[in-house]
């Protein structure tokens, strides 16, 4: 539980794990536009893998992405629908308001 607990501390994990749960497929690394470099999107996607909340296989060259939704709630029951309302709020507030200044204004 600490393991998957800490892998979801991270607001760029979150947000990995939240789109793939919205996608309803897998999707590849370079489908997520993190703000981060590739080295530390790579370390993301690790921390992700061994935590045990992504399933990661190649297709040709490309590295897909399987949210192991499933598992998580036989394991542990409502906990990936609750951090997924709660990126889901927090991607809510960060958005600028219809008509208003961007980011940076």
């Amino acid at each position: 539980m600490q393991q998957v607990l800490e892998a979801l501390a991270d607001p760029a994990r979150r947000s990995v794990v939240r789109r793939l749960a919205h996608a309803g497929c897998d999707l590849s690394c370079g489908s997520f536009d993190l703000p981060v470099s590739r080295s530390t999107s790579t370390h993301h996607f690790n921390v992700l893998r061994e935590a045990g909340l992504v399933r990661q296989y190649y297709v040709g060259t490309m590295k897909m992405n399987a949210l192991r939704s499933e598992e998580l709630e036989g394991r542990f029951p409502g906990l990936l629908a609750a951090v997924v309302a709660a990126a889901d709020a927090e991607a809510g507030r960060q958005r600028p308001a219809p008509g208003g200044p961007g980011p940076g204004a």
